[in-house]
């Protein structure tokens, strides 16, 4: 799924964007704004991989949020303004829609995107998958991970600290929940946060849609609820 913010100071290109982001099965709709102030700040703290973005905006325009953000998610800019397109593409934007424009041209713009992410994430550093473990760079050392040690995950911004079995303190590497996610084998380790990951081996309590840890309690949100409870579908008795 590609986390999705859509961004537009006009109410009625918003709600249009909302449609077509919500009838993408690959899209999952995290934010809808209508400042891009508080679109910024909403990016920074959250696992965001595409941002659908007008130019034209009070306060800060598209393509100036666009470089406040550089380096973070893709974006495509939906505006109505052609003469903006090759500044657009001088920041790097994956696509350019000019309004109005149809679901088949939205379409398209994401199936780009959604290469571009997939690629990047094949190629990100630190983490290397084989089989029933992974290496992690943690304390200057590259450690050994078994899947079947992981407790839970927590993420920390642009850190994430892995709980295993049997230690009292966590490995803490620099890397992403995003990156780790897409790493972790999807049959048996789950987002249920935006800040936890859980080894669906391990869970073994589960009490008021928490996750029962020791005296850790990792709340299932509604984000992710729907798929938490078809695993426990799956296996209730």
């Amino acid at each position: 799924m590609i986390r999705v913010v859509a961004i537009d100071d006009e109410p009625l290109a918003l709600q249009l964007v909302k449609g077509y982001v919500e009838k993408t099965p690959s899209l999952d709709l995290a934010g809808l704004f209508d400042n891009p102030v508080d679109a910024v700040a909403f990016i920074r703290s959250s696992d965001v991989d595409l941002v659908l973005l007008d130019i034209q905006m009070p306060d800060l325009t598209g393509t100036e949020m666009a470089r406040v953000i550089a380096g973070g998610p893709k974006v495509i800019f939906t505006t109505a303004y052609e003469k903006y397109a090759l500044e657009g593409f001088r920041l790097d934007a994956v696509d350019y829609l000019l309004k109005p424009f149809s679901y088949a041209e939205f379409v398209r713009a994401i199936n780009k995107a959604s290469k571009l992410i997939e690629l990047e994430m094949r190629e990100l550093p630190g983490l290397e998958v084989r089989n029933d473990f992974l290496f992690i760079k943690s304390d200057y050392k590259i450690r050994r991970i078994n899947f079947s040690e992981i407790l839970y995950i927590e993420g920390l911004k642009d850190y994430v600290k892995i709980f295993l079995v049997g230690e009292k303190k966590p490995v803490l590497s620099l890397s992403t929940m995003k990156a780790l996610e897409a790493r972790l084998p999807g049959d048996r380790f789950m987002r249920v946060h935006r800040s936890y990951i859980v080894n669906l081996e391990m869970v073994k309590v589960i009490e008021r849609n928490r996750i029962v840890h020791g005296d850790v309690r990792i709340p299932v949100t509604d984000q992710y609820r729907d798929n938490f409870q078809k695993f426990l579908d799956r296996n209730f008795i």
